[in-house]
């Protein structure tokens, strides 16, 4: 079966390491392409590539400020990976009250020292 590209949904972008990364640093705030390489250590063409894919899905937004072009995280593309997620957040909780009450369980019945 042929590999979904990774602009088809934020899914698969998000699915790389380093467009993760990238997001992370925009969730505080808008960056230029010089303070992204800079944080991230990598080279400019490198993490223009990656913010080509996270425009493509709509996860990031571009505003021309003079010669500079700023990155903003744009949250609302996220929505999709937040619902599904939310699924399994559902499962975890369960889990853990039920391993609460069975703590619970096992300190009520342990002998006093």
């Amino acid at each position: 079966m042929a590999r979904a590209a990774t602009t088809a949904d934020a899914f698969n972008a998000i699915a790389e390491a380093r467009r993760r990364q990238i997001l992370d640093l925009l969730a505080t705030g808008e960056r230029d392409v010089t303070d992204l390489v800079a944080a991230l250590e990598l080279a400019q063409p490198l993490v223009s590539k990656h913010l080509r894919v996270l425009r493509e899905v709509g996860l990031v937004e571009v505003r021309e400020d003079g010669r500079h072009r700023r990155y903003r995280l744009n949250a609302a593309s996220l929505k999709p990976v937040s619902d599904w997620l939310r699924n399994y957040e559902r499962l975890w909780s369960a889990r853990l009250d039920r391993l609460e009450d069975v703590l619970q369980e096992l300190k009520e019945t342990e002998p006093e020292r």
